[in-house]
């Protein structure tokens, strides 16, 4: 019989407060269940531990990106037919924070955008939702043309002085890096589309310029961050576990972005 570690909602509880997860604190969570072993109680049970270990005072964020909302000519995986494209421009559902479902984020994520009083921003394609008292001031505004910028949920995020914590994931994936590349020096800017709802409630197709993301590079900026910075490494269940500052994450990534980055 192949061992596995048993995770209950108490011992999950106790495994992130021992990382160092603490009364009221803020904390993006990037998370994969699997890495945890068995969860009595599966993905509520995560929820619950991480809501428990910031405690009322505290707010707990999740990634709830849709990335199918967006310009089918930039689809790869898979692409469609050019002959497409037009049809899915008029006829894709406007993006819905309350409706739209996330895609590639996880199951956390995907239940906690649904937790009674959770907020979920108003971004069509990198939206995040939040659950705890500062919820609301942290997920609005989100404007389109800042996904991942400064005016966005991430930006407050990294001045509020959020955590960023890892289940069972690692530096490929850490949104916050992507914060950094705003700050780059002529950041390589991409044309947009998503379907969206306008003020008056109508279904519309907006198109707007937003910075090129490229996280190729994130798990090199995330190997000499931790070489060097405040990285906490621990286990909660069996996964690997990593909590760190966000605000000193993201300028560390911006300062090797500027040295190892060329503006082409």
């Amino acid at each position: 019989m192949v061992d596995r570690t048993l995770c209950t909602h108490a011992s999950l509880t106790d495994d992130l407060t021992a990382l160092g997860l603490s009364p009221g604190d803020t904390v993006l969570v990037h998370s994969s269940l699997s890495s945890l072993g068995w969860v009595c109680g599966g993905v509520p049970a995560l929820g619950q531990a991480l809501t428990d270990a910031v405690g009322p005072s505290g707010t707990v964020v999740v990634p709830t990106q849709s990335g199918e909302c967006s310009d089918p000519a930039e689809w790869q995986n898979p692409p469609v037919p050019e002959a497409w494209w037009k049809t899915i421009r008029t006829q894709m559902p406007a993006y819905d924070p309350a409706v739209t479902p996330t895609a590639g984020v996880g199951r956390v994520a995907e239940l906690l955008r649904t937790w009674p009083g959770a907020v979920r921003s108003a971004h069509p394609q990198t939206s995040f939702a939040a659950l705890g008292p500062r919820a609301r001031e942290l997920m609005e505004p989100h404007p389109l043309q800042d996904s991942l910028g400064p005016a966005s949920p991430l930006g407050r995020m990294a001045r509020s002085g959020a955590q960023v914590l890892f289940l069972g994931t690692d530096y490929a994936t850490c949104t916050a890096f992507h914060l950094a590349e705003y700050r780059l020096p002529l950041a390589p800017r991409t044309n947009c589309g998503a379907p969206v709802r306008s003020s008056s409630g109508e279904r519309v197709w907006a198109e707007f310029t937003d910075v090129a993301l490229d996280e190729e590079d994130f798990p090199h900026i995330g190997a000499d961050f931790e070489a060097q910075g405040p990285v906490t490494v621990g286990t909660v269940g069996a996964a690997t576990a990593r909590l760190f500052p966000m605000a000193e994450a993201v300028d560390f990534a911006a300062a090797w972005m500027r040295r190892h980055r060329t503006s082409s």
